[in-house]
């Protein structure tokens, strides 16, 4: 997709979402249209796979705040991604069922717009405030009827917000229902700045992907599955654990995980500096016994990770359990995070997929409350995560308890259910077998039965 005066619409988008699926799954697209053209010309275009970091995006933005009109329209949507656009929009030229009417013939009329399918999601978050920088404006949450009393000026610069809700709902048609909702508010409030010939610059971007892609048989330039597929086995391990020697070649706690990435205004990827190339001293304030252990992680850029991990015997299983507390420290933006669902026998690791501060994954890691503002800041993301801090023996992990439960929520509901109707069955079928049959019958022609009564 190259960028230029005129870039691609939105029905390009469509097309693109086969080889944009490979990107990770915590990515949001990000449109924007303008009402001067040539904005974007000078920039370089994307190529299929690649995903749009905040400082690329910044590059975007700056060439059209430095050159573009000053008045900026943000519309925020809580959550949206690709595949919203896929399945909710008028594909092979079918725009009648499509939910996104007005946005499709906005950036196919714009004289500028521009179509980044995959940014990292975090700059999303970040959008309002660097906003607010460049224009040195604070951000004014609009809908459509404030923006009517509204005088927009072309020389003073304005930063308007307009928040759009998504459909939790797991019908599609609530789904496009809001989507198509959103798309009426879109039209109008641009309808509105049109017929007061107000130049502007839009942006419409998400906080959050509405659709996590777990699957990991889409890799870069294969645009669909093959019928019938198998499911490929996970890949080895591309480094080993870190581990923290407490006596020299005696491991006592054993780290690892394929990405950990820390967020405090940006995204900070320190899974290179943990496991590929770690600094001399990244352990070296760790400690470890038979009942406590820390493992403290130290990045040369100032942040450090600390993994608590207390033992302890509960008599009800008559076995030693251990738990995790999690502390990320940074000067004075310091922030404790509880685990109370990381829990294992201390005989064995504990492994899960996502231990993370964000509902979508879990939500395993949470806050400390009693904590300042500052801290709620910090957000934490590990993926793969594994630990080991009690009866090491080597470099290997002893068997894991992992995460993922047997029983689901749904197949709990589902036994519950069964276990009700079988309950319900099994007591009709005893008052239909206890049901007795008379022996006794009135004869016509003879005295009636008469049944004594004791006084």
């Amino acid at each position: 997709m190259a960028a230029g005066a005129y870039f691609a619409p939105l029905s390009v988008l469509l097309v693109l979402v086969g080889p944009w699926r490979a990107a990770s799954s915590q990515q949001v697209p990000v449109l924007l249209w303008s009402s001067q053209s040539s904005l974007w010309s000078s920039q370089p275009g994307t190529h299929g796979g690649h995903v749009t970091t905040d400082l690329q995006l910044g590059q975007y933005l700056d060439a059209a705040l430095g050159s573009g009109p000053r008045n900026v329209l943000l519309f925020l949507q809580e959550k949206l991604s690709i595949e919203d656009f896929t399945a909710f929009g008028g594909v092979y030229g079918n725009k009648q069922d499509s939910a996104f009417p007005n946005l499709e013939n906005i950036m196919e009329s714009s004289p500028s717009s521009l179509v980044l399918p995959a940014v990292d999601w975090y700059a999303a978050n970040i959008l309002p405030t660097y906003l607010k920088e460049k224009l040195d404006v604070s951000p004014l949450h609009v809908d459509q009827s404030t923006l009517l009393e509204l005088r927009l000026n072309e020389s003073i610069p304005s930063l308007l917000v307009v928040r759009l809700p998504y459909s939790n709902s797991a019908g599609l048609m609530a789904t496009k229902d809001i989507l198509r909702a959103n798309d009426e508010v879109i039209g109008q409030v641009l309808s509105t700045l049109k017929s007061e010939g107000v130049p502007y610059t839009a942006l419409l971007t998400a906080l959050r992907p509405s659709r996590v892609n777990k699957e990991n048989d889409f890799a870069v330039g294969s645009f669909g599955r093959q019928l019938l597929a198998t499911e490929t086995a996970k890949p080895t391990p591309t480094h080993p654990p870190l581990a923290f020697n407490k006596t020299q070649n005696v491991p006592c706690i054993l780290f690892w995980a394929s990405n950990i990435t820390v967020f405090m205004g940006r995204e900070m990827d320190l899974t290179a500096e943990t496991f590929t190339d770690p600094d001399t001293g990244l352990t070296e304030d760790s400690e470890c016994d038979s009942r406590n252990a820390r493992l403290v992680l130290n990045y040369p850029n100032g942040i450090r990770i600390i993994f608590i991990l207390k033992n302890d015997h509960y008599p009800v299983s008559a076995r030693e359990w251990f738990t995790l507390r999690v502390e990320i420290h940074n000067g004075t933006l310091n922030s404790t995070f509880r685990a109370p669902q990381v829990s294992a026998p201390s005989i064995y690791s504990y492994h899960c997929e996502y231990v993370s501060t964000f509902p979508d994954y879990g939500h395993l890691l949470i806050r400390n409350t009693s904590e300042g503002s500052a801290a709620y800041n910090w957000r934490l993301s590990i993926i793969d995560f594994q630990i080991q801090a009690f009866n090491v023996t080597g470099m290997r992990f002893a068997y894991a308890s992992d995460c993922a439960g047997f029983f689901s929520p749904g197949i709990w509901m589902g036994l519950i259910t069964t276990l009700l109707f079988v309950f319900i069955l099994t007591y009709g079928l005893h008052m239909v077998m206890s049901l007795k049959t008379m022996d006794r019958f009135d004869d016509p022609k003879g005295p009636s039965i008469s049944v004594p009564q004791n006084e």
